[in-house]
């Protein structure tokens, strides 16, 4: 007689494995990411979008990759589940996390991106997005609600395949498409004249930069290839990178720096002397070049997008996509048009379609790179301005984030809540910043002081690291409070 099939709830294999959801997706350990748990959470989120009628048996899902070293063995879990579930995996290869999301929207399927973005190589993730885009937090919550069947026979005790599964044939038409999409929008040769340099590390997007900006009409040079990988963090910049940049500067002469984190979602954007621009402040850029009439970011972006006065309708959100993605919809849902939205990290969404010299563009409701390099560059063409000028159309406001790493999320959560509890608290934490004007706890504490500085704790959704946002007049003043407050709270370790 046949045993019957085990069964466990995706919200225990969370919380027995460690892999669990944070703000952009299931991360965690790649170890901790076996074959097993991989396979069970992309049987779960199947058949969480088989119940709601999202998706059926026979349909295709789309999968693709980044480079890190654990990649090819999870997007193979992943294609065993979605076989087993009765689906068609299809091998989009190792393409950026907006290029499978833009196929597979555009198909009215599901597709899974194996990446743990700008993380270190040792972590991994898996981002799901369904047939309208990425997975928000009802998503998420429906994810953990499933329970799943555990076919044992397929892993050995310690969670591995007894025989590893192939990935299907790479499939080239997600990145055709991808990189169609902005040879088609931007008008033909709009890039000619301007000498563009890559900086190729070990993003997904390294192909897509250069054949888009080539194709443009730049003239493109690639630098600093890794076949390692690289955890490029583009709103927490390494120092390795800022180094990079200035000797590339130092030695050649280019109009822009580009680049983006391992999955291709978050640009890296440099100026002409190797400066690199904060994301916050390439995304206002981007949507003033679009011409948005409503822009959502998240609470911890620079506060010159109100005081430019550019946009009709702004909303401020948690932080993350989803909640970027859901403030996109509800403005869309209120009428205003042209709506995007985008992070601290630089990356860009859009809620509805864009149009320019004729053009249009289709929306993508998932963050982005390509758009934002494209769109500030051209903004200084239009402008007659060199990128490390561009800035100067924004009022003088200016951020600085940094993380401590190794920080157990659940002691930097209890101090933070702490502190959240009493004026006098802060102001003994910070004396030297005066009076409190303001204090919100949107995600985190993000508290403004009565000279219009800003101090911004939240723990990450990611990994054990506090980040600390500041803001400031002067960019002088904004890294060095920046500074100042890490060496505070470095105090709470003990």
């Amino acid at each position: 007689m046949n045993e019957k099939p085990e069964s466990i709830a995706i919200a225990d294999i969370m919380a027995t494995s460690g892999v669990g959801f944070g703000t952009s997706g299931a991360r965690g350990l790649a170890d901790a990411m076996t074959d097993r748990v991989c396979y069970l959470f992309t049987v779960g989120f199947l058949q969480y979008l088989h119940n709601a009628g999202a998706i059926h048996p026979g349909d295709a899902v789309a999968l693709a990759g980044d480079f890190r070293s654990s990649s090819p063995r999870i997007m193979a879990a992943a294609s065993a589940a979605i076989l087993d579930c009765g689906y068609r995996p299809v091998n989009c290869g190792k393409i950026p996390t907006p290029a499978v999301a833009c196929y597979a929207i555009g198909e009215r399927i599901a597709s899974i991106m194996v990446t743990g973005s700008h993380i270190p190589d040792d972590r991994n993730g898996i981002k799901f997005n369904t047939p309208d885009g990425e997975v928000l937090k009802a998503d998420e919550a429906g994810i953990r609600e499933q329970v799943v069947s555990i076919p044992q026979a397929l892993f050995d005790d310690r969670g591995r395949f007894r025989g590893r599964p192939d990935l299907p044939t790479e499939d080239g038409t997600a990145y055709r498409r991808y990189v169609s999409r902005y040879l088609e929008f931007f008008p033909a040769q709009c890039l000619a004249g301007s000498r563009v340099l890559v900086y190729e590390h070990s993003t997904v997007a390294a192909t897509a930069l250069r054949e888009i900006f080539a194709g443009l009409g730049a003239e493109v040079v690639c630098r600093g290839y890794s076949d390692r990988f690289i955890p490029v963090d583009t709103e927490a910049v390494r120092p390795e990178d800022i180094a990079l940049a200035k000797t590339w500067a130092d030695a050649e002469r280019f109009d822009m720096l580009v680049s983006a984190d391992g999955d291709g979602d978050r640009p890296l954007i440099g100026d002409e002397f190797g400066v690199w621009m904060r994301g916050d402040v390439a995304g206002i850029l981007t949507a003033r070049f679009l011409g948005a009439e409503g822009v959502v970011t998240p609470v911890s972006s620079n506060t010159a997008l109100e005081k430019s006065h550019w946009f009709p309708r702004v909303l401020r959100t948690r932080i993350g996509s989803p909640y970027v993605i859901e403030g996109m919809q509800l403005l869309a849902r209120e009428g205003t048009r042209r709506v995007a939205g985008y992070e601290a990290n630089g990356g860009f969404l859009t809620m509805t379609a864009f149009e320019t010299a004729g053009r249009s563009i289709d929306a993508l409701p998932t963050r982005d790179a390509l758009i934002v390099a494209l769109a500030v560059l051209l903004l200084a063409r239009r402008h007659d301005l060199p990128l490390s000028r561009l800035g100067g159309l924004l009022p003088p406001r200016f951020t600085a984030s940094e993380r401590l790493k190794g920080f157990p999320v659940d002691l930097s959560s209890r101090r933070i809540r702490r502190l959240a509890q009493s004026h006098t608290a802060i102001a003994e934490q910070f004396p030297a910043l005066g009076a409190i004007a303001d204090i919100d706890l949107t995600d985190g504490l993000r508290v403004t002081f009565e000279n219009d500085e800003i101090v911004h704790l939240r723990p990450s959704g990611n990994a054990p690291e506090l980040r600390c946002y500041t803001e400031a007049d002067s960019e002088a003043r904004a890294q060095a409070l920046n500074a100042d407050c890490l060496a505070l709270l470095d105090a709470w370790r003990e």
